[in-house]
């Protein structure tokens, strides 16, 4: 059986752990408060209704790309594809290009970083192998422009970030909107979370300071995934409607 992600590669590893799918959840939602095509989002009531189940579903269709036979992952592809084909067609214009690789960047960036951070320093083949992935996912997307390798991405991204992302009424109201489904602390959580992966450029436009009190908690939980106490970490700080879901992400557990 052919699939889409190789089973040797470093994707299903980072994709198969609900530790790093929460830092990639935290940074996305960080990014896409910020950029400009948001308002793609709002059109149809979703995201300002449900943020985090609107985030939660874009991982979880990308998670679902990644451990998929090949014709299945291709058919997810093409939903999503077809999802927003049906939102363009009900507003009346298209999705810029721009919009839909800012997104897949974003899946790549988080990815990348939400790892390491947990983790350890992908090597170049590693990273090269990452970014093949989601190439070949924006490609069957049909998205132009696409770098053909990671260094190359690498400056594209950060032209992307500068081109594409500022701070507006949007941000501000996706963010109170993260409050009030998490509640106070759990959002105190998020914004710390989001400190350890955003890049600069991201921290900067949000205002965000640098990251004190989360850094020792964050060694702290790294200690009790040694002695199994992670579960009752999470338990203790997610969303109970989430819990559930995210425990079934674990395919390669601590």
């Amino acid at each position: 059986m052919e699939f889409f992600v190789n089973k040797q590669s470093i994707v299903r590893r980072i994709w198969g752990k609900s530790d790093t799918i929460l830092f990639v959840f935290a940074g996305a939602s960080a990014e896409f408060a910020l950029n400009k095509a948001v308002d793609w989002l709002y059109f149809t009531g979703r995201l300002p209704a449900d943020p985090l189940g609107r985030l939660f579903t874009t991982v979880m269709y990308a998670r679902e790309i990644v451990f998929s036979e090949k014709t299945k992952a291709e058919a997810a592809i093409d939903r999503i594809t077809s999802i927003h084909q049906a939102i363009e067609s009900a507003r009346g214009y298209n999705i810029p290009d721009w919009a839909y690789r800012d997104v897949l960047f974003m899946l790549i960036h988080y990815s990348l970083a939400a790892y390491e951070l947990l983790e350890r320093k992908l090597s170049d083949a590693e990273k090269d192998d990452l970014y093949d992935v989601f190439l070949r996912m924006g490609t069957r997307m049909g998205l132009k422009e696409l770098p053909p390798t990671f260094r190359e991405w690498l400056p594209v991204r950060d032209q992307h970030l500068h081109d594409d992302l500022q701070k507006s009424e949007y941000t501000e109201d996706l963010y109170r909107q993260y409050r009030k489904h998490l509640g106070a602390t759990r959002f105190k959580i998020l914004k710390e979370s989001q400190k350890l992966v955003v890049p600069p450029h991201v921290s900067k436009l949000l205002g965000l300071s640098r990251a004190k009190w989360i850094t020792p908690l964050l060694a702290a939980y790294k200690l009790g995934r040694v002695i199994r106490l992670d579960e009752v970490i999470k338990a203790a700080i997610l969303p109970p409607e989430y819990k559930k879901q995210i425990k079934e992400l674990d395919k390669f557990p601590a």
